[in-house]
């Protein structure tokens, strides 16, 4: 598997963080550790803009179970206005909320799972695994982000390309805790409502941590060669997620992946089709459901939608 394509170098980053949703929050052992520019900025901004903006939410029903699909993104610049209207009032009415995955109130626990998962074997470390070219791109890349050399080295290539995914976007004023599902827990818990969750962080993590080291590696170089530009990649990705823009979004998240058929069905399909599972089983109980998931598994032909549909389950748009 490669993953030299340019095309599918803008649909990962978005698969990043419209897809799975650790990405938002995987990286965080590091940024607490260190104080680097990129953790520090987002604190020192000025007080946000607020915009209003309209993702898609669509609605699966029978006679007596309601389920609401939200596609997220899992992080965001504070500031835009979207749990509001149809939205709010999806949550409001429903029973629970269901996410990918519960993000631990104890840091520690991530921690402890990204050790367990993502670290180096004792006297392996990540430059000593990268072949020059990619060497050279990597240590240029953490100059310029302000992370120190030896900041990454006990973990595995797919936990560096996840954390240098996230940390440019911090730099720009994105933030870990604006992203779509931590501002729905905090709501749902507000609201007094039990929070349930698809899948677990182990799964989540082993997504990636199944790669073998040469795909891990190829990962991080394609990771390495997109950083200068994530920022309008996902700024573009926020702009059509936040007009309910499905064709675009289908695009920036889409385009090139499935010219790697292992790890589209691995990220997207497989899982879309375990949910669909998860959604015809809860159809057999009465109650409503916030069920959110990142965007990118809300749109294409291998959707959560369209993947219902050839179960014969019909799932109609709410919002415009």
């Amino acid at each position: 598997m490669t993953f030299a394509f340019k095309p599918f170098r803008t649909a990962a980053t978005g698969i990043a963080l419209a897809g799975v949703a650790l990405f938002s929050f995987a990286s965080e052992p590091l940024l607490a550790q260190q104080a680097t520019s990129a953790a520090e900025a987002p604190a020192a901004a000025p007080a946000p803009v607020v915009q209003d903006i309209n993702p898609a939410m669509w609605i699966v029903r029978d006679a007596d179970t309601t389920i609401y699909l939200f596609g997220t993104v899992h992080v965001l610049r504070p500031g835009l206005n979207w749990l509001k209207d149809d939205v709010k009032a999806a949550l409001e009415t429903s029973d629970e909320l269901v996410l990918e995955v519960i993000e631990p109130s104890d840091p520690t626990v991530v921690q402890g799972i990204v050790s367990a998962m993502a670290t180096n074997p004792p006297g392996t470390t990540l430059r000593s695994l990268l072949p020059a070219p990619v060497l050279a791109k990597y240590e240029t890349t953490l100059v310029t982000l302000g992370i120190p050399a030896v900041a990454l080295d006990q973990y595995e290539p797919w936990f560096a390309s996840v954390t240098l995914t996230t940390v440019p976007l911090l730099m720009k004023g994105y933030d870990l805790n604006s992203g779509a599902e931590k501002i729905l827990t905090a709501a749902a818990k507000q609201q007094g409502k039990p929070i349930g969750q698809l899948e677990t962080i182990e799964q989540q993590l082993g997504i990636f941590d199944s790669l073998g080291t040469q795909e891990q590696i190829a990962f991080l170089d394609v990771t390495l060669d997109g950083v200068p530009e994530v920022t309008t990649q996902i700024d573009a990705l926020v702009n059509a997620w936040g007009k309910g823009d499905l064709d675009t979004l289908d695009t920036l998240l889409n385009e090139g992946i499935e010219s790697y058929p292992g790890l589209y069905d691995a990220l997207l399909k497989d899982r879309n089709a375990n949910w669909v599972t998860w959604i015809k089983a809860r159809m057999e109980q009465p109650g409503t459901v916030f069920m959110a998931v990142g965007a990118a598994h809300l749109v294409g032909k291998d959707s959560v939608q369209a993947q219902l549909e050839k179960q014969g389950i019909t799932s109609t748009r709410v919002t415009r």
